[in-house]
């Protein structure tokens, strides 16, 4: 029974020695959310950023920037906002859910029309007009900013209204990417940085000038965040020339005004 007793005991003292870690951990999570588009550039950004700040676990939400807005408008417990959008950044700063002192506009990007690498049909936008061209995945654009984009563009084209009945709406840039990649459609319109690292797309560049809006991605320490001092460093760093270095490897520009 006396071997009982003492083979508990350490195992309590196991138990609360270990409750005593956890609770004298200097770990602090960051919650960021952040368009899809911005998936891989981030991971290497917070990973560098991480090295040098051992004491900060940072957590991604990626997404369409329509449907992380409404979250974030929602009370969803988010550290910053990065937006493909301005629109989508601006409404939660009238709503005075962004931090006025720590925002700005961080980067910029392109728009492409991409297909199949062995497609011979596409070799510009007017060539999805053609009878053999079916499927046409573009981000919906009522709450994905490159599909805002894509339709604005095909509207100032003068294609929109023929290629309508084509588009297969998606909820990110990344699940348009995905279709064209496998088939699933003849062609997409994605940001420039999603298809540059892309093995299995082609790119066609869309002809003309003033096509569509500028595409800004506007970064935000939410208002209110329990998090503010370390928040405000990592919005630092990533306006800082090791992250804008980052940025340009993966084919971004910067936009810092």
């Amino acid at each position: 029974m006396r071997i009982i007793h003492i083979v508990l005991f350490a195992a309590l003292l196991l138990f609360i020695t270990g409750c005593a870690d956890d609770s004298d951990s200097n770990t602090t999570e960051l919650t960021i959310s952040a368009a899809a588009s911005l998936r891989d550039v981030m991971e290497e950004a917070g990973q560098q950023y991480m090295k040098q700040n051992p004491g900060i676990k940072i957590v991604y939400n990626f997404g369409g920037s329509g449907s992380l807005q409404q979250q974030i408008s929602q009370g969803a417990p988010v550290d910053m906002f990065i937006s493909a959008a301005e629109d989508k950044f601006e409404y939660l700063h009238s709503k005075k859910l962004i931090d006025e002192q720590h925002s700005v506009r961080l980067l910029r990007n392109e728009l492409v029309l991409i297909t199949q690498r062995d497609n011979k049909n596409i070799d510009s936008a007017q060539s999805l007009t053609n009878e053999n061209i079916k499927r046409i995945a573009l981000g919906t654009p009522e709450s994905v900013p490159a599909g805002m984009y894509a339709k604005q563009a095909l509207l100032s084209l003068q294609l929109w209204g023929d290629l309508e009945k084509k588009i297969i709406p998606t909820k990110d840039v990344r699940q348009v990417l995905s279709y064209v990649e496998t088939g699933n459609v003849n062609a997409g319109i994605v940001y420039k940085t999603d298809a540059l690292f892309s093995d299995k797309v082609k790119i066609v560049p869309l002809d003309g000038k003033d096509l569509h809006d500028p595409i800004v991605y506007p970064v935000g320490v939410i208002a209110g965040t329990e998090h503010s001092e370390e928040t405000i460093d990592f919005f630092n760093f990533l306006k800082g020339p090791e992250a804008m270095r980052i940025f340009k490897k993966y084919g971004f520009t910067a936009a810092l005004e």
